[in-house]
């Protein structure tokens, strides 16, 4: 998961003194999710549950990455081992997220370093730039309307990165996202916080919100 810090913006953590560009307070969060314009899709439409898919992120480059589905959360033992093989995770469940276009948020986890570092460029994706989920012979279409962080040392912020509505614990989704979450190593390192968890993570992630625009057939 390496690759030169000089590359990526640094994002700013509730929990963290690092820096960032990007507000994250909530009535900006609120009023950025607003923007694009709600399609004429609905759960129903989705895909039922955990399916395999591949993501696309025209802006950096991203093309066709396999997402794969297991039952955990972000990061966790397994998901972190799916990210070893150079692919991105998906967890559902009880503490995960929902399936590709479903209302609530699709987490979509990747190694930014190693592995092939599929998310290297993640920290570039900038607001406006589009997301395609392909699932079951559906394209969606995810508009990117927010950059986030997460700290795994607090559980207020994780509950924030994997609730239905991100950044919003307990509140009750109305539509569909998407979480696109990868590490924060070079800046978490270049501030001198060395933390690792089990599983070697370190402390934050940056993560990319987006809300679905659109759907077409495969």
């Amino acid at each position: 998961m390496h690759g030169p810090a000089s590359q990526v913006p640094s994002v700013t953590s509730s929990t963290a003194s690092v820096a960032s560009e990007v507000p994250s307070d909530a009535s900006s969060a609120a009023s950025a999710r607003a923007l694009p314009a709600t399609p004429s899709v609905t759960s129903s439409s989705a895909p039922r549950g955990p399916v395999a898919a591949e993501v696309s992120i025209p802006s950096i480059g991203v093309e066709g990455l396999d997402v794969v589905p297991y039952e955990g959360t972000t990061d966790d033992r397994a998901g972190t081992r799916i990210q070893d093989r150079g692919v991105a995770a998906s967890p559902y469940g009880e503490r995960g997220g929902v399936g590709p276009g479903e209302i609530g948020n699709y987490l979509v986890t990747a190694h930014r370093l190693s592995a092939g570092g599929p998310l290297r460029q993640l920290p570039s994706v900038e607001v406006g730039d589009q997301v395609h989920v392909t699932a079951a012979g559906t394209v969606y279409t995810y508009e990117v309307v927010e950059t986030r962080s997460t700290s795994f040392r607090s559980a207020r912020s994780l509950a924030e990165q994997r609730a239905a509505v991100p950044g919003e614990p307990g509140e009750k989704p109305t539509r569909a996202m998407i979480t696109l979450s990868t590490c924060a190593t070079p800046e978490d390192n270049a501030a001198g916080n060395f933390w690792r968890d089990a599983e070697n993570n370190p402390e934050h992630r940056i993560d990319k919100i987006g809300v679905l625009v659109s759907t077409r057939s495969a």
